[in-house]
């Protein structure tokens, strides 16, 4: 039976249901279809899936039955609860190797020459290098201004007539930083702009860019959609099907940017605990952000959670929860920060994020390393900066362990 025939309706279900249909084997789950190529019956059949006349797979490269069930998986979550002219709202997926393949797609999908992206303070750090490094060689430049500010953005636009795309990351890695999806929607709609948002920090659980009216949506899937560490994945997801299922699809497979079997398979189990798993992920965050703004060696919290974070307004407008991602700045500086991290005993030191374990990575010296220092300064990224992603661990061992850590932090 096809999965959209049993008519779930809660996001748990479909997280669990979406995209699956049982195969001519009965196999309760989609095997790994460990192939690189299919068969066809006749040279007509090759003939007419080569001309689109008929739907079927040919390659890997260009998609496999594994691939094509987390694919719509992942399309419903973020299409979950939105309608379009009183239907379900359709959207397309492609699945990627990995969340960089997924914005390179996007952004070499629908740029050319001349073109220009206007974007905002603390990206990812291979974000900020693709479009500092990467693009300006192709002739195609980033404007960067602080986009919580509207004017600032609506004067960019205004000064920039080359911009194409607004290309938004909420919430921003490594400050937590929030813009309003709603409002820079619009903005860019007035003036002709495609919108994509990085959805990576909130998953389509905790938030839902379509809602706006953007364009394109695209994860880092490694991060809470798999939720284990076990895979590296990305996926873009877009709102205009023939656009998807035309020149994006065909970018993809020049690219060769395609996911396996294996990471699909692997990434299809995990996001089907995605609902529980982000429930407990954001109340242990909370508390954590509570603890860490009271202890005396912390100088200052960035989680979206406390009314302290300047905006935690707009969060509580477009987000179910605040996040699982928080950091936070010791007052000691670069130095109290290393002996914190080296002194951690159950929580991990590791980069990535949105796994079942604890992680806590320093950006500075790690994710944004290849950053310029003036730019990482600029976009609050200092080097005393420490970035936690709060596992689903038992809150009081996770507490214990970063106290005592942070007594050591202090002498």
């Amino acid at each position: 039976m096809k999965s959209d025939q049993k008519k779930q309706k809660g996001f748990g279900s479909t997280a669990i249901h979406a995209g699956h249909i049982t195969g001519e084997n009965y196999a309760h789950l989609t095997p790994i279809y460990a192939s690189s190529t299919y068969v066809f019956d006749t040279a007509e059949q090759g003939m007419r899936r080569f001309s689109g006349a008929e739907e079927g797979f040919i390659y890997s490269r260009w998609g496999n039955p594994t691939i094509k069930e987390v694919e719509e998986k992942i399309a419903a979550l973020e299409a979950y609860g939105l309608e379009k002219n009183g239907q379900p709202l359709k959207l397309k997926a492609l699945l990627h190797a990995s969340g960089m393949a997924a914005i390179s797609n996007l952004l070499l999908g629908t740029l050319k020459k001349g073109d220009k992206i206007l974007s905002h303070y603390s990206l990812y750090g291979g974000t900020q290098e693709l479009m500092n490094k990467v693009l300006p060689e192709l002739g195609i430049d980033s404007i960067i201004v602080d986009l919580r500010d509207l004017q600032k953005a609506e004067d960019a636009i205004k000064k920039n007539p080359g911009i194409k795309m607004l290309y938004l990351e909420t919430p921003a890695n490594p400050t937590i930083q929030c813009v309003d999806i709603e409002q820079l929607s619009l903005l860019a709609k007035e003036n002709n702009l495609l919108v994509a948002v990085d959805n990576t920090f909130a998953t389509p659980y905790l938030q839902q860019p379509f809602k706006y009216n953007v364009d394109f949506v695209l994860h880092s899937t490694t991060k809470f959609l798999n939720g284990h560490g076990t895979a590296i994945g990305g996926i873009l997801i877009g709102r205009d099907i023939k656009l998807m299922n035309g020149k994006m699809l065909k970018v993809h497979h020049l690219l060769g940017g395609n996911s396996n079997s294996f990471d699909a398979f692997l990434l299809t189990q995990g996001i089907k605990t995605l609902e529980v798993r982000m429930e407990r992920h954001c109340t242990n965050a909370m508390k954590v952000a509570n603890f860490l703004k009271q202890h005396a060696a912390v100088a200052s919290v960035n989680y979206l959670g406390l009314p302290s974070h300047p905006d935690y307004e707009v969060a509580e407008k477009q987000m179910r929860h605040p996040g699982a991602v928080l950091s936070f700045e010791l007052k000691g500086g670069l130095e109290a920060g290393i002996k914190f991290i080296n002194q951690l005993q159950m929580c991990v030191r590791a980069v990535s994020l949105g796994t079942c374990d604890t992680l806590l990575s320093h950006p500075a010296s790690m994710t944004h390393y290849g950053v310029p220092e003036a730019d990482r300064i600029k976009y609050g990224i200092s080097n005393g900066l420490i970035r936690m992603s709060v596992g689903i661990e038992n809150i009081d061992d996770i507490m214990t362990d970063l106290g005592q850590a942070l007594e050591t932090a202090m002498t």
